[in-house]
């Protein structure tokens, strides 16, 4: 009986020491993002005229105004924020991809490299996407101000909604490898994803409209499209991959 109480508590004692190692190597992975983060929201915070003379290009000749006597703090931190995982990506992606990568085999690993700097390319292109469709966005939602209604822009809420926007386009982008990767476990197939084509307009023109911030009918639009686009590529890349 002593026998048996002694081996039950080794089995138990070696199945927790692997979950330990693994709670501590995600401590770390954690740890060294967050350290990324805050020195790449430095670099941002150090920059930050220069940036908030750029985000704001597309007021043209319109003032910003801040109410609260820290509100101008506030956002140039919230924009140092951004810049800072904006520019700690590629690291955060790193990391993600050095914890899994031991529980997978080395032809896992090869086949799987790859989708790395496809996720980070995935990134920019939507944050390029919404860079590019922002001064139209904001021009047409201007468009409607008159003698009578005339623009008096807060700062936090023109600032919240140019990163709003930026984000959500970029981080939109990377569904494509959330298809893969299912596709990979076996619950998705591009004949599925063929099948599911009408659906997935659908549910791509409500997310749009609801996920969009502010008002204009441009943003939601070209996201609807974008969205679209790369559903079609997630076909493909699925297909390539033997599914």
């Amino acid at each position: 009986m002593a026998v048996d109480s002694a081996l039950h508590e080794v089995a138990s004692v070696t199945r927790t020491a692997p979950l330990v190692d693994h709670l501590r190597e995600l401590r770390r992975r954690v740890l060294i993002c967050a350290v990324a983060v805050v020195i790449g929201a430095v670099a941002a915070f150090s920059v930050s005229d220069q940036l908030i003379e750029l985000l704001r290009g597309p007021l043209g000749t319109t003032k910003l105004y801040f109410i609260g006597v820290g509100d101008a703090f506030g956002i140039r931190m919230q924009l140092s924020l951004i810049g800072g995982l904006a520019i700690a990506m590629p690291i955060l992606l790193w990391q993600v991809w050095a914890f899994i990568s031991p529980g997978l085999t080395s032809a896992e690993r090869r086949s799987a490299r790859p989708w790395l700097p496809l996720a980070l390319a995935l990134f920019i292109l939507g944050a390029v996407v919404a860079w590019s469709i922002l001064p139209f966005a904001v021009g047409f939602l201007l468009g409607f101000a008159s003698e009578d209604l005339l623009p008096m822009i807060a700062a936090d809420r023109y600032f919240g909604f140019v990163s709003g926007l930026v984000l959500l386009f970029a981080v939109a982008a990377e569904y494509p490898i959330v298809l893969v990767f299912l596709s990979r476990v076996g619950l998705v197939t591009s004949a599925k994803l063929r099948a599911w084509r009408r659906g997935a307009v659908v549910g791509v023109v409500i997310v749009s409209a609801i996920a969009t911030p502010g008002t204009d009918l441009v943003s939601p639009l070209v996201l609807a499209i974008t969205l679209l686009l790369l559903y079609e590529f997630s076909i493909v890349l699925v297909r390539a991959g033997g599914r």
